[in-house]
Protein backbone atom coordinates (compact mmCIF):
# COMPACT_ATOMS: atom_id res chain seq x y z
CA UNK A 1 0.00 0.00 0.00
CA UNK A 2 1.00 3.25 -0.56
CA UNK A 3 0.64 6.19 1.08
CA UNK A 4 1.25 8.69 -1.55
CA UNK A 5 -1.79 11.03 -2.44
CA UNK A 6 -1.94 13.26 -5.62
CA UNK A 7 -3.38 16.18 -5.34
CA UNK A 8 -4.55 17.92 -9.25
CA UNK A 9 -3.93 22.01 -9.40
CA UNK A 10 -5.98 24.41 -11.24
CA UNK A 11 -2.72 26.38 -13.00
CA UNK A 12 -4.90 28.88 -13.79
CA UNK A 13 -5.96 30.76 -10.12
CA UNK A 14 -8.57 33.99 -10.51
CA UNK A 15 -6.96 36.32 -7.84
CA UNK A 16 -9.09 39.63 -7.53
CA UNK A 17 -7.83 42.55 -5.19
CA UNK A 18 -9.93 43.21 -2.44
CA UNK A 19 -12.30 45.58 -2.38
CA UNK A 20 -11.57 49.42 -0.84
CA UNK A 21 -13.41 51.49 1.77
CA UNK A 22 -12.82 55.04 1.82
CA UNK A 23 -12.85 56.20 4.97
CA UNK A 24 -14.86 59.89 5.75
CA UNK A 25 -14.79 61.98 8.96
CA UNK A 26 -18.26 63.82 8.96
CA UNK A 27 -18.65 67.60 10.37
CA UNK A 28 -20.36 68.25 13.51
CA UNK A 29 -21.12 71.43 15.27
CA UNK A 30 -19.39 70.26 18.63
CA UNK A 31 -16.16 68.59 18.10
CA UNK A 32 -13.42 70.60 18.90
CA UNK A 33 -11.27 71.46 15.44
CA UNK A 34 -8.32 70.23 18.03
CA UNK A 35 -9.86 66.92 19.15
CA UNK A 36 -10.96 66.35 14.89
CA UNK A 37 -7.00 66.65 14.13
CA UNK A 38 -6.04 64.12 17.19
CA UNK A 39 -8.04 62.09 15.95
CA UNK A 40 -6.54 62.06 12.69
CA UNK A 41 -3.27 61.75 14.04
CA UNK A 42 -3.59 59.36 16.07
CA UNK A 43 -6.23 56.96 13.82
CA UNK A 44 -5.59 57.98 10.72
CA UNK A 45 -1.62 58.23 11.05
CA UNK A 46 -1.50 61.77 9.56
CA UNK A 47 1.08 64.62 10.07
CA UNK A 48 -0.35 67.76 11.81
CA UNK A 49 -0.09 69.49 9.30
CA UNK A 50 -2.23 67.11 6.60
CA UNK A 51 -4.52 66.84 9.74
CA UNK A 52 -5.36 70.54 9.46
CA UNK A 53 -5.56 70.53 6.24
CA UNK A 54 -8.45 67.68 6.65
CA UNK A 55 -9.99 69.33 9.49
CA UNK A 56 -10.82 72.51 7.56
CA UNK A 57 -11.83 70.62 4.28
CA UNK A 58 -14.65 68.67 6.60
CA UNK A 59 -15.61 71.77 8.75
CA UNK A 60 -15.59 73.69 5.43
CA UNK A 61 -17.03 70.70 2.77
CA UNK A 62 -18.93 68.54 5.72
CA UNK A 63 -17.28 65.70 4.81
CA UNK A 64 -13.73 64.72 4.09
CA UNK A 65 -11.71 61.22 3.07
CA UNK A 66 -9.27 60.30 5.46
CA UNK A 67 -7.67 57.45 3.70
CA UNK A 68 -8.33 54.12 1.62
CA UNK A 69 -8.55 50.70 3.05
CA UNK A 70 -9.74 47.42 3.24
CA UNK A 71 -12.83 45.76 4.37
CA UNK A 72 -11.68 45.11 7.84
CA UNK A 73 -8.89 48.22 8.34
CA UNK A 74 -11.57 50.65 7.49
CA UNK A 75 -14.51 49.26 9.70
CA UNK A 76 -12.11 49.43 12.59
CA UNK A 77 -10.99 52.98 11.95
CA UNK A 78 -14.40 54.28 12.20
CA UNK A 79 -14.91 51.96 15.32
CA UNK A 80 -11.53 53.44 16.59
CA UNK A 81 -13.06 56.86 15.75
CA UNK A 82 -16.19 56.21 17.77
CA UNK A 83 -14.55 54.49 20.56
CA UNK A 84 -12.82 58.32 20.92
CA UNK A 85 -15.18 60.19 20.44
CA UNK A 86 -17.47 58.41 22.95
CA UNK A 87 -14.62 57.98 25.64
CA UNK A 88 -13.95 62.40 25.17
CA UNK A 89 -18.02 63.36 24.56
CA UNK A 90 -17.97 64.16 21.10
CA UNK A 91 -20.23 63.25 18.76
CA UNK A 92 -17.71 63.01 15.89
CA UNK A 93 -18.75 60.22 13.39
CA UNK A 94 -16.75 58.25 10.81
CA UNK A 95 -18.38 56.64 7.76
CA UNK A 96 -17.21 54.11 5.17
CA UNK A 97 -18.07 53.67 1.70
CA UNK A 98 -16.93 51.28 -0.90
CA UNK A 99 -14.96 52.76 -3.94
Amino acid sequence: MSNEIEIELNDELDLQEPNKYKVFLLNDDFSTMDFVIDVLVKVFRKSVDEASVIMLNIHNNGREICGTYSYEIASTKVAQVKAMAREKGFPLKAVMEEE
